[in-house]
């Protein structure tokens, strides 16, 4: 599924399948312009939040205007391959429009930094996001919003810490999250093939250690319901990833996982898009997270 512009498919075709940094910048100018921004007259803005110790421990929270409270948390964790990545500052499209997405939709958003390697390895990310859990659920109120309600939303190497984070950490007997999204993610490390070299500054060079750091048999089992996707222009590795989802989840439960083609889109632009460019697929998310919470 998808409704973007004919244009900008034919556009992002041309760029191919490859994570290069010419297909990561002629993406981000094509879907700039359409970018959702945050504006007073709809959300408020607290930016560089400090959830942890690390200078890398930050988050945004956007907070609609009107009046509310229990609302759902909507939790933005960008990708990078494990070493680079950012939410974006004040000024930058991206992933502002996140933020602004989920506040015209009456959810409350966020955006968050996280430790990276090569200083940082596994399983840093799922530590990371235990701690920004444990922050938005202890500041929840002062955002009006549900400390019950939280949603992570993680795209390629968020989707990965997301997955550990409901795999890897430990929890307090309660379910940690309302809802997952997983935007092409990386799941079973014993069948990855084609992935970056970044990749081993995370998970080291030991391959005896990728069963214990793979998340796709976890995923099924915790309860915690996940949305996933996988996009037409994702490099061979992720469209791999998502037969195994399938694979695994009809071999366990008989049945299909909550995953979504979305048609046109390549590796970057279902973040971007968020807002802005594909309506169709915004509307999906939102209609998601309020059947979850």
């Amino acid at each position: 599924m998808s409704n973007l512009p004919i244009a900008l498919c034919e556009a992002l075709s041309e760029l191919g399948t490859a994570i290069t940094p010419q297909l990561i910048q002629q993406t981000s100018l094509l879907l700039a312009p359409t970018a959702a921004r945050p504006a007073p007259s709809f959300c408020s803005v607290e930016r560089d939040l400090a959830y942890g110790p690390h200078e890398r421990h930050r988050l945004d929270v956007f907070v609609p205007v009107a009046a509310g409270q229990s609302r759902p948390i909507l939790v933005y964790v960008h990708g990078g391959g494990f070493t680079m990545g950012s939410k974006g500052g004040p000024d930058d499209p991206f992933f502002n429009n996140f933020g602004a997405w989920a506040a015209r939709a009456g959810f409350v958003g966020a955006t968050l930094n996280y430790r990276r390697a090569p200083s940082q390895q596994w399983p840093a990310g799922p530590e990371d996001l235990d701690a920004a859990v444990t922050w938005l659920r202890d500041h929840a109120a002062q955002f009006g919003g549900d400390a019950d309600k939280i949603v992570l939303v993680g795209q390629s190497a968020g989707a990965v810490h997301v997955a550990g984070y409901l795999t890897l950490a430990k929890h307090d007997g309660r379910a940690p999250l309302a809802a997952a999204i997983l935007l092409s993610g990386i799941f079973d490390l014993e069948r990855h093939q084609g992935g970056l070299p970044s990749e081993v500054l995370y998970y080291g060079d030991d391959p005896a250690r990728r069963a214990e750091q793979s998340t796709l048999a976890g995923l099924f089992q915790q309860r915690v319901p996940c949305l996933f996707t996988v996009s037409e222009l994702d490099p061979p590795t992720f469209q791999r990833q998502a037969a195994h989802l399938v694979e695994h989840c009809i071999a366990v439960h008989d049945r299909l996982p909550r995953l979504i083609y979305l048609s046109g889109h390549n590796h970057l632009t279902p973040g971007y898009s968020l807002g802005g460019a594909d309506s169709a697929f915004s509307e999906l998310l939102e209609r998601f997270v309020r059947q979850m919470t």
